[in-house]
C-alpha cells in the first residue's frame, strides 16, 4: 500500500509539472511593422481582457491576438498591453486597434477583432475573412 501511494504521488507530481510545461508553448517575438496575411474573425465578449482591463467587444474597438505572442506568465504585465496596436487593412479600409485580449485558438497570423472593429471593415452577414493584411504597430 505504501509503495502504491508513493507511486501515485510521483505520477501526479510528474503530470502536474508536465502540464505546466506543456501549457506554456513557444512565444513568438512581436514583429512590429511586419505585414502579415491571415484570417480575421470577430468576437463579442464582455468582461476582462487579457490585459486586466474591462472590455466590451460589442462596442469597443480592440483586438485579441494569438496566445503565441504573449510572453509574460501574468498577461496583465505583458509587453503587448503596453501600447501595442494592430493595424488592419481590408477592402480599401484601414483601422488601428489596441491589443486588449488573447485569442487562445488563433494561429500566429489569425486576428480576432472586436465585433465593433470588425464591422468597420466588413458588412453584417460576414463572420470570417480568410485573407487580410495586418501588422503590429506602436
Amino acid at each position: 500500500m505504501r509503495a502504491s501511494r508513493r507511486w501515485k504521488t510521483t505520477v501526479c507530481g510528474v503530470i502536474a509539472v508536465t502540464g505546466i510545461a506543456l501549457g506554456t508553448g513557444t512565444a513568438h517575438a512581436v514583429p512590429i511593422g511586419q505585414t502579415m496575411n491571415g484570417k480575421m474573425t470577430y468576437y463579442n465578449d464582455r468582461g476582462y481582457g487579457a490585459c486586466g482591463t474591462p472590455i466590451d467587444a460589442t462596442s469597443q474597438d480592440l483586438v485579441a491576438v494569438s496566445a503565441s505572442y504573449w510572453t509574460s506568465p501574468n498577461p496583465n504585465n505583458d509587453p503587448l498591453c503596453a501600447g501595442i496596436k494592430v493595424q488592419v487593412s481590408y477592402n480599401g479600409r484601414t483601422i488601428t486597434v489596441p491589443v486588449k485580449d488573447k485569442c487562445p485558438s488563433c494561429a500566429p497570423t489569425h486576428i480576432d477583432l472586436s465585433q465593433a472593429a470588425f464591422r468597420k471593415l466588413v458588412p453584417a452577414g460576414t463572420d470570417m475573412v480568410p485573407n487580410v493584411s495586418w501588422k503590429f504597430v506602436r
